[in-house]
């Protein structure tokens, strides 16, 4: 039997078609890309069970289809990203009065362009053209960026149904900030939840109580001291699961390890926390609504420290203006990342319906002394807001010097961080760098702090003129 005589219409000479006997355990490469190559063109259809060339039906039993069903999805979740949006159906027929089946792929023109083909670590991108898939050329991957540029992960659609008993969490979530109120199928359908066919969209799928995936990764940390690079981590846990259990996981973990105090104000006492309850909870909710959920590999970041806390979302602020640093949290203006997610947290009263919310955190932080302003700093790739830690007295300095994070020195001492900064961007002599640690230029401090950094790769020194200069090897660090 041939592919024609049990589908009706079929396109045999169509560009968008393609057909396989099996898939190939050998040369995985070769199969993915035609799935890559259809979603970054037109779209396209995918046989699996039929001889190429001939359309002859090959054809599997029951057991077999499904097996090679899934080692097909398995493949594309790991080797494509993103995962190209698809429709996959068994076709059933009889020979000799035997059961079995092929495996059709309907293959839709991605919305976010490139999709990538990732094996063994090389990305590589295709194209499928006149019925064959090859690389893309320069010209078309400019041009796919520029028409998915704008395009949000949250908002397309899966390929998974909408199942109302599967979002307790959402809807418990709901509850406890709407006094008690239930959330409406009206009011997720109204939002874009799901379609109209029952088909959640990614952003839904981040909700769903069962969700085990990545996308939600976090990674909270607490540091001995006052950066991550030469201070003894005292702890270090990950975390994933829908987006409600991972805002309930970071606000846990921050509220059991901060430090509280009491102060007086008048005959009365009264107890401090590290970070206002308010402000985190606004800094939570602003790194899960803006994060860039198209990187992968990625995690919210949760660090404390001995002076303050930082909140890294992957991403920079979405369609905003480059921030660098800035403490004018109210005048940050950024357009919304994720239409879906932020609709859901709205709906859910932890969001506001306009802006950023950060707001509350000013207001929470009003009346503290310079050292204790709460600020932004925003790069290409990840937003981080800091809270400062109310019950550390001096509060956050700005030194004006880079931070840095680096593998600590071996036999390192205290002063390798304010080293490493202070020559990061210029180079200084032994007697300048003492001057900034506030130390005596020593013998002690020559040989044990800068020649010990010196010998394992920290520090360069030159000689000009008669004086030798030290500078931070870039290599060896990176800046936060």
């Amino acid at each position: 039997m041939y592919l024609e005589e049990i589908i009706e219409d079929v396109r045999l000479e169509n560009d968008r078609f393609e057909c396989k006997s099996k898939l190939n355990r050998d040369d995985v490469v070769g199969w993915l890309k035609t799935i890559a190559g259809f979603a970054n063109a037109f779209g396209g259809d995918f046989y699996i069970g039929v001889e190429d060339k001939t359309n002859k039906l090959v054809g599997f039993d029951r057991m077999s289809a499904d097996n090679e069903r899934n080692y097909f999805n398995n493949q594309v979740n790991e080797h494509l990203v993103p995962r190209p949006q698809m429709t996959l159906s068994f076709i059933r027929y009889e020979i000799k009065g035997k059961e079995r089946f092929i495996i059709h792929i309907h293959v839709w023109e991605s919305v976010v362009k490139p999709v990538i083909l990732k094996y063994k670590s090389i990305p590589s991108i295709f194209m499928r053209r006149d019925g064959f898939t090859n690389g893309a050329t320069y010209e078309e991957i400019i041009e796919m960026s520029i028409k998915s540029k704008n395009t949000q992960y949250d908002i397309l659609t899966s390929d998974i149904r909408y199942d109302a008993s599967k979002f307790t969490a959402l809807r418990d979530f709901y509850a406890l900030h709407n006094e008690g109120k239930d959330l409406t199928e009206k009011a997720l359908q109204s939002m874009g939840f799901y379609n109209e066919d029952g088909l959640l969209t990614n952003g839904a799928l981040l909700f769903a109580d069962d969700y085990q995936g990545n996308k939600t990764e976090v990674q909270c940390s607490v540091f001995s001291g006052f950066n991550k690079g030469s201070e003894r981590i005292v702890t270090i846990n990950r975390f994933h699961g829908n987006i409600i259990s991972v805002i309930n996981y970071m606000m846990e973990f921050v509220t059991q390890r901060m430090n509280h105090s009491m102060i007086k104000l008048g005959d009365t006492r009264k107890n401090i926390d590290a970070y206002p309850q308010r402000a985190l909870f606004e800094g939570v909710i602003n790194a899960v609504a803006h994060r860039d959920y198209f990187l992968d590999g990625t995690q919210i970041q949760v660090d404390m420290f001995k002076d303050r806390l930082e909140i890294s979302s992957p991403g920079s602020f979405y369609r905003g203006g480059k921030l660098g640093k800035t403490y004018d949290l109210s005048g940050i203006i950024s357009k919304r990342r994720n239409e879906l997610i932020t609709a859901v947290l709205v709906s859910c009263n932890v969001m506001e319906a306009a802006g950023t919310g950060f707001d509350k955190i000013i207001e929470e932080y009003k009346g503290e002394d310079e050292n204790h302003r709460p600020y932004i700093f925003s790069s290409s790739d990840h937003f981080t807001l800091v809270l400062p830690d109310l019950t550390y007295l001096d509060g956050v300095k700005d030194s004006g010097m880079p931070v840095l994070t680096f593998v600590p020195v071996p036999n390192g001492t205290d002063y390798d961080d304010g080293v490493l900064s202070f020559c990061y961007y210029q180079a200084h002599k032994a007697s300048e760098i003492a001057q900034y640690l506030g130390l005596s230029d020593s013998t002690y401090f020559r040989k044990q702090v800068l020649a010990n950094l010196e010998a394992n790769g920290y520090l360069l020194k030159t000689k000009n003129a008669r004086a030798m200069y030290f500078r931070t090897n870039q290599d060896m660090v990176t800046v936060d």
